[in-house]
């Protein structure tokens, strides 16, 4: 199955976690989510393959200068981070219908 990293170019721990990726000998899809957000159905499935709630995928920071409040329920959570995905903490890493989230980007190399 094919690896995917949700990335942002502009973020050094998720340029440092697709290096790791790369170092291993894996050519993962790269999806700039940025540009190419998850969609709510996506996005369910990676909060769930990763074992968190919504909530623990927020950026704080960018979460308060986007307007999303971080008190609102899954479901209205999930809309926001799909409709602002700045707000997203990254890098995302899906393979075999398991996820890691790149912080540190050392914690990917589980999944392999």
């Amino acid at each position: 199955m094919t690896t995917r990293i949700y990335h942002n170019p502009r973020c050094s721990k998720s340029r440092t976690t697709l290096k790791l990726l790369e170092e291993q000998g894996i050519a993962p899809e790269v999806v700039e989510y940025l540009n190419t957000p998850p969609s709510v159905a996506e996005l369910r499935e990676i909060i769930a393959q990763l074992g968190i709630r919504p909530a623990e995928l927020l950026r704080k920071k960018e979460a308060k200068e986007e307007g999303v409040d971080p008190a609102l329920d899954d479901d209205a959570l999930i809309a926001a981070l799909v409709a602002h995905p700045r707000v997203i903490e990254r890098p995302i890493v899906v393979k075999d219908g398991k996820a890691a989230l790149g912080r540190p980007p050392e914690r990917v190399l589980e999944l392999l």
